[in-house]
C-alpha cells in the first residue's frame, strides 16, 4: 500500500525544527507587547464575502489562489488567505471599538493561497501582523513600521530594505489611475495577457507585474508621487520625517502598490537579498476603507503582515539561532530499573523547581545506550544514577561538553550545574 504524502505545498513542522518556531513567535509577542499590543485570534475558515469584499474581487488572492468550498448547509467558506480581513470583520462584529479610541492588535497565525510552491512560498504559510485600528494620522503609519523594524532588528537580522510609498488618497488615485491606463494603454500591445486583464479590471494591479515585457514597460510609467494632492503629500512626507527622526532608512518605490486592493497612503515592503529574486519578506500599509467594505463605520487603521517561513529562511543564511543554544538540555540517566523512582524525582525537580528541561529515559535502555542517545540530542548534562547514588541521595553528574563528572548532593545540584 502507497506512503500517504503531505498535500503539495504543506510541510511538517518536525521536532528538530520547532526551537526556531518558538524563538520566533517569543520575539513577535514580546515585540509587540513592547509597544501595547494585544494578541487576537480568529477562524481559520470565513464566509467567503470577507476576502472578496474587503480583498478586492480583481485580486490574483481572490481570483486565483483562495481555498474556497460550500459546506453541507450550503454556505461558501474560504480558507483564510490573509488576516487583516478577517479582524475587520472581528472588530466590526464584536464591537472592539465601543469602548476604546484606539484598539492595537498583533496576530501569528496559518494561511492558505493555492499558488506554485517554491522557496519560502507554501499553500500552507504562516503570518505575523500588526493592525492599528482607528488612527488617520501618519504617527500610526510610523508606529507600525518602527515597530516592524524593531522586531527585525530584535532577530539580527540587518541586511535588508524597507522599501516606502504612497498611494495617496480616493482624490489622488482616480486622478492617477486615468493617466496610468492612458500610458498602458499605448504600450498594450507588449504587455503580459495578465497585464492587458488587470489593464480593464484594476489597473494599478499592472504596477505589481514581474513580467519582463511588463517590467520594461513600467520603467517610463508615471509614478503616482507626482500626482499626489496637498493632503495625501502631507501625510506621506510627515511619515517620512518621523522615521527620520528616529534614524530608521528606507528607499522611495514609486510603483510599489502590494497586492491588495483595501490599501491608501501609505505602503511599505521589507526586502533582504538573504532570498534571492522573491526578496520581500513583509511589507503592509495603511487601509482606510476596509470597515466600511465589510459593513462598519469609518475607520482609519494600518497594519503589516511577514512571512514567518521567509524570516526562518534568513535567520538561517545568517545562522542566527544564538538564542536557541541557551538553554541547557538535561538528561537523568537511571542505571536499572530500581533507580527510576528517585530518577522520576530527580527529574521532577529540576523541571518545576529549577525550570530546567529535562528528558528521561523511558525505554529501560542501558547505560551506554542512554548516553549515546544523550549526545545525540546534544545534551549539556547528564545525571547518572546508580545504587550508590540512590543511597548518598546525590547523582554523577556528566558534564557531556567538557567531557567531565563529578558526584553531586542533590540538594546541590543548582549551583553545580551553574557554577
Amino acid at each position: 500500500m502507497a506512503i500517504i504524502q503531505a498535500v503539495r505545498g504543506t510541510k511538517d513542522i518536525l521536532p528538530e525544527d520547532i526551537g526556531r518556531w518558538q524563538y520566533l513567535e517569543q520575539v513577535c509577542r514580546e515585540v509587540s507587547k513592547k509597544y501595547g499590543y494585544s494578541e487576537i485570534r480568529t477562524p481559520v475558515f470565513e464566509k467567503t464575502e470577507v476576502f472578496s469584499r474587503g480583498v478586492g474581487e480583481e485580486t490574483d488572492i481572490v481570483n486565483k489562489e483562495m481555498y474556497t468550498f460550500n459546506d453541507r448547509g450550503g454556505e461558501s467558506l474560504t480558507l483564510r488567505p490573509e488576516q487583516t480581513a478577517a479582524i475587520v470583520r472581528a472588530a466590526i462584529q464584536n464591537n472592539l471599538l465601543a469602548n476604546t479610541s484606539i484598539m492595537r492588535l498583533f496576530y501569528i497565525g496559518a494561511y492558505y493561497r493555492y499558488e506554485r510552491p517554491q522557496k519560502g512560498r507554501l499553500r500552507e504559510f504562516h503570518q505575523y501582523g500588526i493592525e492599528c485600528l482607528s488612527s488617520p494620522f501618519p504617527e500610526s503609519d510610523a508606529e507600525v513600521i518602527m515597530l516592524a523594524n524593531n522586531f527585525i532588528k530584535t532577530l539580527g537580522i540587518d541586511n535588508y530594505t524597507l522599501k516606502l510609498n504612497s498611494l495617496g488618497n480616493e482624490t489622488t488615485r482616480k486622478k492617477y489611475i486615468e493617466i496610468l491606463t492612458d500610458y498602458l494603454r499605448s504600450n498594450i500591445s507588449n504587455m503580459s495577457e495578465d497585464s492587458k486583464r488587470r489593464l480593464e479590471t484594476n489597473p494599478l494591479r499592472v504596477l505589481d507585474s514581474k513580467h519582463v515585457d511588463d517590467i520594461h514597460i513600467l520603467e517610463n510609467a508615471p509614478k503616482i508621487l507626482d500626482y499626489l494632492d496637498e493632503e495625501s503629500a502631507l501625510h506621506f512626507q510627515t511619515t517620512r520625517n518621523y522615521l527620520e527622526a528616529t534614524g530608521i532608512s528606507y528607499e522611495i518605490a514609486p510603483y510599489l502598490v502590494r497586492g491588495l486592493d483595501y490599501y491608501s497612503h501609505t505602503v511599505f515592503e521589507f526586502q533582504s537579498s538573504y532570498l534571492g529574486s522573491q526578496d520581500a519578506f513583509g511589507g503592509g500599509g495603511r487601509y482606510n476603507n476596509l470597515f466600511e467594505e465589510l459593513g462598519g463605520k469609518p475607520t482609519p487603521c494600518v497594519g503589516f503582515a511577514m512571512g514567518m517561513e521567509r524570516l526562518l529562511l534568513i535567520l538561517s543564511e545568517l545562522e542566527n539561532q544564538k538564542e536557541l543554544a541557551s538553554e541547557p538540555l538535561i538528561f537523568v540517566i537511571p542505571i536499572a530499573e530500581e533507580q527510576y523512582e528517585f530518577a522520576i524525582k530527580v527529574a521532577s525537580k529540576l523541571r518545576n523547581e529549577f525550570n530546567l528541561t529535562t528528558i528521561l529515559d523511558l525505554q529501560r535502555r542501558s547505560l551506554k545506550a542512554q548516553l549515546r542517545e544523550s549526545d545525540k540530542q546534544n545534551a549539556d548534562f547528564a545525571l547518572v544514577i546508580g545504587e550508590e547514588e540512590v543511597s548518598k541521595n546525590g547523582v554523577m553528574l556528566k558534564f557531556l561538553k567538557e567531557k567531565r563528572q563529578n558526584f553531586v548532593l542533590l540538594e546541590d545540584l543548582n549551583k553545580s550545574l551553574f557554577k
